[in-house]
């Protein structure tokens, strides 16, 4: 027993190294330019190593961009939580506001919404994040409803479309020159959106 157990915390600590050492690596230089044996010496490990905890490097970069995203979420929903006004509406706010932030981190920008997609895919890019983001964003649509600010509806359906307006906001933000204004077209964007669905 205690042998299997020393193995499953070697395997998570040689998991967690390799995710430590590939996160920065894909964050500065992209998916494309960073090589398999670069992470597996960066992590202090062999490359048949990282063959043995990962089936090659998306599958890897997939283990990053799921860090990234539970970070993000956890961040998101300690800041909604801690929303000291009790207004579900101005929750709302702050959680386009927490997400427009992280997404302008500049490694949250490059793992999450430039280089993600391509890796990934667009599904497994969306099924990722999805796992994550629509989670808080039913909780805040919840709260909406039962302090009346919403019409009675199904919670699932508006979270998904909200979720796919903040994705596609980060997405504009991302892309543009001036990303600092286009963050604040977004912003306001959003809060008008998200505004117009609520009843005073």
């Amino acid at each position: 027993m205690e042998s299997k157990r020393t193995q499953a915390s070697r395997t998570a600590a040689t998991r967690a190294a390799l995710v430590a050492a590939a996160r920065p690596l894909f964050a500065e230089r992209g998916f494309a330019a960073v090589g398999t044996d670069e992470i597996a010496r960066a992590a202090g490990v062999t490359r048949g190593a990282l063959y043995h905890q990962f089936a090659g490097k998306t599958d890897l970069f997939a283990a990053v961009f799921e860090t990234v995203e539970a970070e993000i979420a956890a961040r998101l929903a300690a800041a909604l939580g801690d929303g000291g006004s009790g207004d579900p509406v101005a929750t709302l706010h702050d959680g386009i506001d927490g997400w427009l932030a992280a997404c302008a981190d500049p490694e949250v920008h490059r793992i999450v919404l430039i280089e993600a997609p391509a890796a990934l895919g667009w599904e497994r890019w969306r099924e990722i994040g999805r796992r994550y983001g629509v989670g808080l964003v039913e909780a805040v649509v919840q709260g909406l409803l039962d302090a009346g600010r919403l019409p009675p509806q199904p919670v699932l359906p508006l979270a998904h479309v909200l979720v796919g307006a903040l994705e596609e906001a980060a997405l504009f933000a991302a892309r543009a020159d001036d990303r600092a204004q286009a963050t604040a077209d977004v912003r306001a964007a959003l809060v008008r959106l998200v505004d117009g669905l609520v009843v005073p």
